[in-house]
């Protein structure tokens, strides 16, 4: 649900947030956006929408403030050639996420015929280890046989 901002004119160009009727300060409407909050903003007088100017506005805070997270080169980019600097930046976003994802589903996979490997291998030791201990039985038994008996003491 879009969350409806009025912005009054005058020199202090304050926002009010119908929803919670009170008065918010740019950095909460900048948190509200990074919770995902959508916001729309209306010139309370004119009725006109003010929120593209008012997010540059936000956008101007952060960088002031030293939080912000655009480039001066993706700027310029914004600025020479519109929103088809950001499409285009989104995109590249969205094409290295799908390369991630992508390489993740292919360890996966390695990962799952690993485990049916795993599970061979552990069946094959677990026969060698039978065969193993029915060869010490047989040696065994074979000293056993073979083994000259002890002399009898002779009787005094």
């Amino acid at each position: 649900m879009i969350r409806l901002i009025k912005r009054y004119g005058g020199a202090s160009r304050k926002l009010y947030d119908t929803e919670e009727s009170r008065y918010a300060s740019l950095e909460e409407l900048s948190a509200w956006i990074r919770a995902g909050q959508e916001l729309q903003i209306l010139d309370s007088v004119a009725g006109e929408d003010v929120t593209a100017q008012t997010l540059t506005q936000i956008i101007y805070e952060d960088h002031r403030r030293g939080s912000s997270m655009l480039s001066g080169d993706l700027l310029h980019q914004v600025i020479r050639r519109g929103s088809q600097a950001l499409s285009e930046g989104v995109e590249q976003v969205q094409a290295g996420v799908d390369r991630m994802v992508r390489s993740s589903l292919d360890r996966l996979a390695h990962i799952g015929g690993a485990k049916e490997e795993m599970a061979l291998l552990h069946q094959r030791l677990a026969e060698l280890e039978a065969s193993l201990a029915e060869l010490e039985v047989q040696t065994k038994a074979r000293k056993v046989e073979g083994r000259p008996r002890a002399p009898r003491k002779k009787a005094s």
